[in-house]
């Protein structure tokens, strides 16, 4: 029988994530009739390098409302894990499912060559051949607060697929293919870069990584306990404030973003989002609905991800930086983890608004080059 539900029969666990992360008990091992599949930018450095930085997240991006669109015209309903990172997204998918959520992201790929000119790489590999290599692949679902909860996963089996995938990837003459609409709706990128409220906080983007299946949740845990000792909850590190949160009404924005979303130019596009962004401003200024979905806003801001790496986006100032500086080199140094750190001005987002009450994710990156800086270093290490 297909575990079609695995994942969404789990139960939601709430405690302190150290805590969580720490104790096996809480985490499941993946059906062995389930697959990864990957969706990457290649070269995705040297387009942040060429300022495409908002055009690779919205590739990410899109990778996820492409799937999850196509979902939902299933005739059961799917609940599938994703985990974002700036520049592509994984999936945990019953095999059941493997080729619609493939059949999506191939007329992605195909949207962003077009419109971006950049390749989005997808491939897939099935959970059984992975963890017959002796890597492991074990789930939690976790609730960070009341409006968000996110899949964790602990192993290194997801990062071994991916991986695998990038390095055996061959691509597809999408140029000659037809180009075909692509179902992207509900994807916008209309808030402005968000800066921390103090003027002396900066926004890291830091990515931990132990190759270690058996310590990575001790390793794992000890990393963020000494980011909440250092930083703070995860509310109070949050780089996504409402006081912050400004959305950028400017016609560029809404052009920038009718790309993304039809791949055209459409006046009635343009002028129509450009108006709904001007009465915007007011809305969330003035009326009380507005307001809430701002707070909304923040509290379902997608800043840590835990994929078999720790990937989170977090405000702190220079002290606090330097003291978890010297905590992880002194881990890297015992040969505990590998880390890699990027320090900038602001985060930014693309957001997936389904409705405008509690049905909208926002994904969250550094500005100048965000993940994908912090995993050069990594890489280079």
């Amino acid at each position: 029988m297909v575990n079609r539900k695995f994942y969404q029969n789990l139960p939601k666990v709430s405690l302190p994530l150290s805590e969580v992360i720490k104790d096996p008990r809480f985490f499941h091992i993946v059906p062995k009739d389930w697959s990864v599949v990957v969706a990457d930018v290649k070269d995705s450095t040297i387009a942040m390098q060429n300022g495409l930085h908002n055009e690779v997240n919205l590739a990410a991006t899109g990778g996820i409302v492409s799937v999850l669109n196509a979902l939902k015209k299933q005739p059961l309903e799917y609940k599938t894990p994703y985990f974002f990172g700036g520049d592509g997204v994984n999936f945990l998918v019953p095999n059941e499912i493997e080729r619609t959520v493939m059949n999506a992201l191939k007329l992605h790929s195909k949207h962003v060559l077009d419109t971006f000119d950049l390749v989005l790489r997808i491939g897939v590999m099935g959970v059984s051949p992975i963890t017959a290599t002796g890597r492991q692949i074990r789930i939690c679902k976790y609730k960070l607060n009341q409006y968000l909860t996110i899949p964790i996963v602990l192993g290194t089996g997801l990062k071994y697929a991916e991986n695998h995938i990038k390095e055996t990837y061959q691509e597809d003459n999408l140029a000659a293919l037809k180009r075909t609409p692509v179902n992207l709706k509900g994807m916008e990128c209309r808030w402005d870069e968000v800066a921390p409220e103090q003027k002396e906080s900066k926004v890291v983007c830091l990515l931990v990584a132990c190759d270690d299946d058996l310590k990575q949740n001790t390793v794992y845990a000890r990393v963020i306990s000494k980011i909440n000792t250092i930083f703070g909850t995860l509310d109070t590190r949050q780089p996504i404030t409402t006081p912050m949160l400004k959305l950028d009404a400017t016609i560029a924005k809404i052009r920038k973003e009718m790309y993304a979303r039809i791949g055209r130019y459409s006046l009635p596009y343009l002028i129509k989002n450009w108006l709904i962004t001007r009465f915007g401003v007011i809305y969330f200024k003035y009326f009380k609905r507005g307001k809430d979905y701002v707070f909304q806003v923040s509290q379902l801001s997608d800043t840590l991800m835990i994929d078999g790496t720790i990937n989170t986006v977090m405000k702190g100032t220079t002290a606090q930086i330097e003291q978890l500086t010297v905590f992880l080199d002194g881990m890297e140094q015992q040969g505990a983890l590998q880390y890699g750190l990027h320090i900038t001005y602001a985060s930014v987002m693309s957001c997936y608004i389904q409705d405008g009450k509690e049905n909208h994710i926002h994904f969250v990156d550094g500005t100048e080059g965000g993940y994908t800086a912090a995993s050069q270093v990594l890489k280079i290490k």
